[in-house]
């Protein structure tokens, strides 16, 4: 048996991993999490195959584009792993510092290694080279931010929030986001520790560079990976030192390690046991405690509750940046069926407060109708509830993150940095919600 080619098994990993993201709707995450061939890796190849599968994804509407240009009769409609490889071909030779001659190289071994693809190798080979000498030339008249962002998705940010913050929005998710961390203790000490630096949220930055499992206080639970704008619900409830809050759509955990370790008795309720293992797994790396239920949380009855949190499903068209495969698997029709589960889950999350009680309703969403329209809906159909505006110094004194109803938004392009490594947010919603008495 020949020795394997270098880098040949990340490639065909990468050219799978795609193939699924844009053929059978399978998330990212969820395709990482099943190759098994991973645990094998060194980190730098994961740190490779990441970083391949997100570039073409971020960069996929440039990529079918120029591929398109070089190809006459289309792609072949009998292979359709021949897109796949000259997707990641074509990543390396635009975008990634990989020699053109391996990156055209590997690309032609995936397909004389795939039955039905092999007969096209010498097209593979022929496209790669064409692009290797003229592809830069071509990739500057493009207007990227057009071409990377599906149509439904920019005329829906054009709609609710204007041309300039559409394009904005389109742009923040062309770039590879930080790295966040929301820390245990004083955010200054791990700032200084990790040669980071504090946001006005609290969050602390980072523009990572490694296996995060390396960084100091990792082993010792001092901190978990969290968005700065995901980082925002959970401190919406104020003081919840020894008070009862359900932690309602919980995994993988990064709002209940924040109530506990603000002191709260927290029951974090999701409906995915495998889901749940990892936030009990987490919780124990940050040596913090929990009562963890799995159940379906339009239903459960678990008594009630001085506040509930519900971080609900969502389209999650806000986490683009850390989730680059969004565009290709979500469509508008998602949104109905969305929104109907929302409003069970709100609907429910109401029966669980004792008067007095708070709600933080959030999503990862940009979509009006997942956001302010559902909460319009809930406070339309329920008199005992009344919005509990959120103030300014609650976010880090960032006045442009509150709505005009008091809500919180967060969009990608905020926290702009000199830096684009060190800039955004993930795109949020968050509304404050209380019982009457």
């Amino acid at each position: 048996m020949p020795p394997p080619v270098p880098g040949l098994a990340v490639r065909r990993i990468a050219a799978e991993i795609i193939d699924g993201v844009l053929r059978r709707k399978r998330t990212l995450d969820e395709q990482l999490d099943d190759q098994i061939a991973l645990r094998a890796f060194s980190e730098r190849d994961r740190a490779l195959l990441r970083r391949l599968v997100a570039t073409v994804l971020r960069r996929l509407g440039t990529l079918r584009h120029l591929l398109g240009s070089m190809l006459e009769r289309g792609l072949p409609h009998d292979a359709p792993h021949v897109e796949s490889a000259l997707l990641v071909g074509a990543a390396q030779i635009l975008f990634l510092d990989v020699p053109d001659h391996a990156a055209v190289d590997l690309a032609v071994r995936l397909v004389q290694s795939d039955r039905r693809a092999a007969r096209y190798s010498g097209l593979v080979n022929a496209v790669l080279r064409r692009l290797a000498r003229e592809g830069k030339n071509l990739l500057a008249p493009l207007d990227a931010v057009k071409l990377d962002t599906p149509e439904w998705l920019m005329q829906r940010w054009t709609s609710n929030y204007g041309a300039a913050a559409a394009r904005a929005i389109a742009i923040a998710n062309a770039q590879e986001p930080p790295l966040d961390l929301t820390p245990k203790g004083d955010p200054q000490t791990l700032a200084a520790r990790l040669g980071g630096r504090v946001l006005a949220t609290g969050s602390v930055r980072l523009i990572a560079h490694g296996p995060i499992s390396q960084l100091a206080g990792f082993a010792e639970g001092d901190w978990w990976v969290q968005d700065a704008a995901a980082a925002l619900p959970a401190r919406l409830l104020g003081d919840v030192r020894g008070r009862q809050v359900a932690d309602l759509c919980a995994a993988p955990g990064g709002k209940t390690a924040q109530l506990a370790t603000a002191g709260a008795r927290v029951v974090a309720v999701d409906r995915s046991a495998a889901r749940l293992e990892r936030l009990r797994e987490n919780l124990a790396r940050l040596r913090l405690d929990a009562e963890t239920v799995a159940a379906d949380a339009t239903q459960w009855q678990g008594g009630l509750f001085d506040a509930v949190l519900l971080d609900a499903p969502c389209s999650s068209t806000g986490t683009i940046r850390r989730h680059p495969d969004v565009p290709w698997i979500k469509s508008e029709a998602d949104l109905p069926a969305l929104v109907e589960l929302q409003r069970a889950l709100l609907d429910h999350a109401v029966t669980l407060l004792k008067p007095r009680g708070l709600l933080v309703y959030c999503t990862c969403s940009l979509e009006p109708e997942e956001n302010e329209h559902t909460i319009a809906s809930l406070l339309g159909r329920n008199p005992v509830l009344r919005r509990r505006p959120i103030e300014t110094d609650e976010v880090g004194g960032l006045a442009e993150l509150i709505t005009p109803d008091g809500d919180l938004r967060t969009l990608p392009s905020y926290l702009p940095d000199s830096d684009p490594r060190a800039s955004g947010m993930d795109g949020f919603y968050a509304a404050r919600i209380e019982k009457k008495e």
